[in-house]
């Protein structure tokens, strides 16, 4: 048996290095290299059962390369079918992250039980058959095709995969398997690294799409290296608040769709509920007329949605004021705070400002800024903004009130859901029929004309 050798490998990038460095050179971050034993085998590296399936390796040229004929596969999960693009490609390696009860697992395994007509493999290296067992009589779903394997070792899991040939691989999570190529534990950097290798050319030549679960750490990144995330063709973020009911998973890096949609799932006993139209747990019902609250009309890929703003102006009881935010960036409100002080003339530098997103989501449109502003502006006044009135507009450095795009998609939003009026840039008004709506459009070209239309 040859000796064992060890390396150093960086927690960040994955970058290995024959001694401890202080600082990696690859991504510059400091104190990230751990050691860890290596032992490699050639007669454990050989894939030959797979590379006889497709012949590898031969360069072809482009023109006589067959356009991709197939199809995408139906998860018969609406969410999921608009956050990959449309639905699985096969031959994809799609990885989904979270934090622990967030519902993860509950979403693959409701995606397993779905597809009624697909043999589909889930290996668990967390939980046991029973426990397995337990969520899918809770969920109330049932598949035939669907086979649970609980294996750690990714031998033993191909051994399976190769008698069993699935059209659907599903492991949760990557972080528990271990391969005999590597001589170091399960959730070190060179095990995930060395697994998700072997999943992605097992994916790749067998075309079978195959999802990994991947942990995350405190700071809300995946966990591992950072070329795992390379290494995949999708990376799914399955993110929420404990307090609220709803989840929400975007996609970070999608190879074969848009990064910019945007899946909402509503967390109920048994199991995921999709959100087919998110307005309407995104805007509070309330009987009073309330001041500090506006509506905001924004775009998160493809899907328009309104979203309501939550805003609290008080004077300062200490002697520097606060500025808080949830679920918007908090240099954008300083940002508009700012300009509201020095192009508009409203003293809100000694005051306290506390500003939220309801429905426990995160905007980075910012097509919401007029409706930030009207929400601080009501309060700081206290008036409140009637509750048919809703905003689409971005806020510039000079007051000015800019055209966001997707404007007609924003509009017959608010038209669909009942409201009366809708303050827009007057610099989107180009080609817009005001006679398709039965909602007033109301243009402004500065923040002073909203505020006078609003609170005169």
């Amino acid at each position: 048996m040859a000796k064992s050798k060890t390396l150093f490998y960086c927690r960040n990038c994955g970058a290995q290095s024959i001694k401890w460095i202080g600082k990696c050179p690859s991504c510059d971050e400091w104190n990230t290299y751990v050691e860890e034993v290596v032992q490699r085998s050639d007669d454990k590296n050989k894939w030959v059962e797979y590379s006889k399936k497709k012949n590898i390796g031969k360069p072809h040229l482009i023109e006589d390369i067959k356009h991709g004929d197939q199809l995408r596969i139906n998860t018969y999960n609406n969410e999921l079918n608009r956050v990959l693009g449309g639905g699985m490609i096969p031959g994809s390696l799609i990885l989904v992250g979270g934090e622990p009860g967030i519902g993860k697992s509950t979403l693959m395994l409701q995606i397993a039980l779905n597809l009624k007509n697909m043999k589909v493999l889930y290996i668990t290296g967390e939980e046991s058959e029973q426990q397995i067992k337990m969520r899918a009589e809770r969920i109330g779903l049932n598949n035939p095709d669907c086979y649970i394997l609980t294996e750690t070792s990714t031998q033993n899991i191909f051994q399976q995969i190769e008698q069993l040939k699935p059209e659907l691989v599903i492991i949760d999570s990557i972080q528990t398997l271990n391969t005999d190529i590597i001589d170091s534990s399960a959730g070190s950097i060179s095990q995930i690294r060395e697994c998700a290798a072997e999943m992605q050319r097992y994916s790749k030549l067998t075309d079978t799409p195959v999802f990994l679960i991947g942990h995350i750490t405190k700071e809300g990144i995946l966990a591992g290296p950072k070329i795992l995330e390379h290494m995949v063709d999708t990376v799914l973020q399955f993110e929420g608040e404990r307090n609220y009911g709803y989840r929400i998973l975007r996609a970070t890096k999608n190879r074969f769709g848009s990064t910019s949609e945007l899946g909402i799932y509503e967390m109920r006993n048994s199991g995921l509920r999709e959100v087919s139209n998110p307005s309407e747990i995104l805007i509070s019902q309330r009987d009073d007329d309330l001041s500090g609250i506006s509506i905001a009309a924004t775009i998160e890929g493809l899907r328009p949605m309104l979203i309501e703003t939550q805003a609290l102006v008080s004077s300062a009881a200490y002697g520097t004021p606060q500025r808080s935010s949830t679920g918007f960036d908090l240099r954008r409100l300083s940002m508009l705070l700012a300009v509201l002080e020095k192009r508009s003339g409203f003293k809100l530098s000694v005051k306290d400002v506390f500003l939220n997103i309801a429905g426990g989501i995160k905007v980075d449109d910012p097509g919401i800024d007029l409706a930030v502003v009207t929400a601080i502006l009501s309060s700081n006044e206290d008036i409140p903004v009637d509750k048919q009135i809703c905003f689409a507009a971005e806020i510039g450095l000079s007051g000015e009130i800019r055209p966001v795009n997707r404007i007609e998609q924003r509009i017959a939003e608010a038209d669909k859901l009942g409201f009366k009026q809708i303050f827009i840039s007057k610099y989107n008004m180009k080609g817009i029929d005001k006679t398709k709506y039965n909602i007033s459009i109301s243009p402004a070209g500065k923040i002073e004309e909203v505020f006078s239309m609003l609170f005169a």
